[in-house]
């Protein structure tokens, strides 16, 4: 991990730069070595809590051709190829905070089996999960809600929605302001992502007991 020593506000700062090419450039030297150099660190422990082996990917914006990207991330997921249809994991960053999130999204073909497993988890779930733990229906916006305050009828509405809407997405994880002081401290912050990914892979598992 010698190339990690944490995140300052340089690194939110990209987001405030104006055109592609310039903000990718930025992307590109500041924030993704930190990235790859995440991916590299999460894999083996990631690949233990799931039983699965994780494989890392860093987000290349490949397909934007107008508009610079307003967050960027590194994913983990049981495939070598690609992360998006399989659940998986994100660390990343948007211009106000970083977040760390297990995501199943749109283009997963299991949403239906994981949304039943997950109804099916419900309570445990709820107690597995800390109550500012924030939940998303998708994975485009920055905002997500706490669980404190989305209560059990407000996941159930999250678990139900994955499983009967087309573009329907379920991420559960937690933020951390941009202004924290533990994102310039490397060993506590890896020691508070260590932690969260332990709930988060967790619930990866249960996910994964569908019948």
């Amino acid at each position: 991990m010698s190339t990690f020593k944490g995140f300052t506000q340089e690194d939110f700062d990209v987001f405030a730069i104006d055109g592609l090419d310039p903000r990718m450039e930025a992307i590109k030297t500041v924030v993704r070595p930190k990235l790859e150099a995440l991916g590299h660190h999460f894999s083996p422990s990631l690949s233990i809590a799931t039983g699965n082996e994780m494989f890392f990917h860093v987000a290349k914006h490949a397909r934007r051709t107008v508009n610079p990207p307003s967050d960027t991330w590194v994913a983990w997921a049981a495939d070598k190829r690609g992360y998006k249809k399989h659940p998986h994991f994100q660390v990343g960053l948007w211009g106000t905070h970083l977040f760390v999130w297990y995501a199943v999204i749109y283009e997963s073909p299991v949403k239906d089996q994981i949304s039943k497993a997950m109804r099916a988890n419900l309570d445990e779930i709820l107690s597995l999960v800390p109550a500012n733990f924030h939940w998303s229906p998708d994975h485009t916006l920055p905002d997500s809600t706490p669980q404190s305050e989305l209560g059990k009828e407000g996941v159930l509405k999250l678990v139900d929605r994955l499983a009967q809407v087309k573009k329907a997405e379920i991420l559960c994880g937690i933020q951390i302001d941009r202004h924290d002081p533990i994102l310039a401290d490397k060993d506590a912050l890896l020691t508070r992502l260590d932690e969260t990914f332990a709930i988060l892979s967790k619930l990866y598992r249960m996910g994964q007991s569908h019948s």
